[in-house]
């Protein structure tokens, strides 16, 4: 067991975190498995002995970003059942129509209180467009609005949604932009909460896997979704965008971004937080979309990303005293463990955030970003 201490002090030290230091980011340790846990099994083994209180951090956020930006993982090997499972998955579909509504049931139908809690007046649960915004309400009404004008909506023009979640941009185009949308969620809670918020509006809610659209509408958005789908189903998810998009139309894909290419998803975030789910690369996104759409443009903005997480993580504590009779200690820190560590990576720059706008034969003239 000391020898295994020794091996994480080493490993932590390039990242200037001490154990049971005095720095805000250091990390204090209440039961010495603690090393041998997270140098068996990883991020799963780290994540989990947070959420038993094996140890804490006054901020997770900075512990994290220091830990990744010193690329620590890669010292740490997993043990066989852990890469037994991580193999699975990659021979596996796990983003099959069959596990479609795996996500929804596990994250998204956790309870509308704790995401009207933590989220926005509109419920957007993206990353929010900071350059100008103030707070939060602000940032994320400039996403959408960014969105909007990247597509260049009209009035009476059809939209489609895929993953649209609470109805925050198909309510938002409508209002604003004068438009009829479709948004899809594969969410019971999500579709319940949207058709209540956007009764009044042109805007309807679908409880249905993306794979089962069979409409063409002017223009076409997934915003938050693609994260789900898994890269053995890729191609397919852009052949569904492409048959639902008019000849003229644009297709902007918003989606968070891996450096690296994978296929598979982090083991702790597929057990407790988005099943199912990996993150795309360039490489993964170009492939799919080669002779279906033309790139006309690419967008990061995924340090803005780190100012979302941390403006959720703001609201969801201010909250908890009127959450907690619905959610339990282990779910308070599950949940801080997935915003802190998801804060951290983007401010370290490990995932990005990507706007992607398509056309099926290119815009005349050439495309502008607004």
């Amino acid at each position: 067991m000391k020898n295994d201490r020794k091996i994480i002090e080493k490993m932590l030290d390039k990242a200037g975190v001490t154990i049971n230091g005095s720095e805000d980011y250091d990390i204090q340790v209440h039961n010495e498995n603690l090393y041998r846990r997270v140098l068996q099994q990883g991020t799963l083994g780290l994540g989990e002995a947070y959420m038993e209180k094996w140890w804490d951090c006054v901020k997770l956020d900075e512990f994290f970003y220091r830990v990744l930006s010193a690329d620590l993982e890669k010292d740490i090997k997993y043990n066989w059942d852990i890469l037994l499972k991580l193999a699975g998955q990659a021979v596996l579909n796990t983003g099959r129509k069959s596990k479609a509504f795996d996500v929804g049931e596990k994250h998204y139908d956790a309870g509308n209180d704790l995401y009207r809690t933590m989220l926005d007046k509109r419920l957007t649960y993206t990353c929010g467009y900071w350059p100008e915004a103030g707070n939060l309400d602000e940032a994320q009404e400039a996403k959408l609005d960014l969105i909007c004008r990247k597509l260049d909506l009209k009035p009476g023009q059809k939209i489609l949604d895929i993953g649209s979640g609470w109805g925050s941009f198909i309510g938002y185009a409508a209002e604003k932009y004068g438009v009829t949308a479709v948004g899809t969620t594969v969410s019971k809670e999500q579709k319940e909460l949207a058709d209540k918020l956007y009764a009044d509006l042109p805007v309807e809610t679908r409880l249905e896997d993306y794979r089962e659209m069979r409409e063409k509408f002017d223009h076409v958005v997934s915003i938050g979704m693609f994260e789900h789908v898994g890269y053995k189903n890729y191609r397919l998810f852009m052949k569904v965008a492409h048959d639902s998009l008019k000849d003229d139309g644009l297709f902007l894909l918003h989606t968070i971004g891996g450096r690296l290419t994978h296929k598979t998803g982090d083991p702790w975030f597929d057990k407790y937080i988005f099943p199912n789910s990996m993150l795309p690369s360039v490489k993964q996104i170009g492939g799919s979309i080669e002779g279906l759409f033309i790139m006309e443009d690419w967008h990061n903005f995924g340090s803005d990303y780190d100012k979302t997480l941390m403006a959720w993580d703001s609201n969801f504590e201010s909250g908890w005293d009127e959450l907690k009779s619905n959610y339990n200690d282990k779910f308070y820190r599950m949940w801080k463990f997935y915003l802190m560590s998801s804060a951290g990576m983007f401010r370290s720059r490990r995932n990005q955030l990507w706007q992607v706008v398509l056309s099926k034969d290119g815009v005349r003239g050439g495309y502008r970003r607004v």
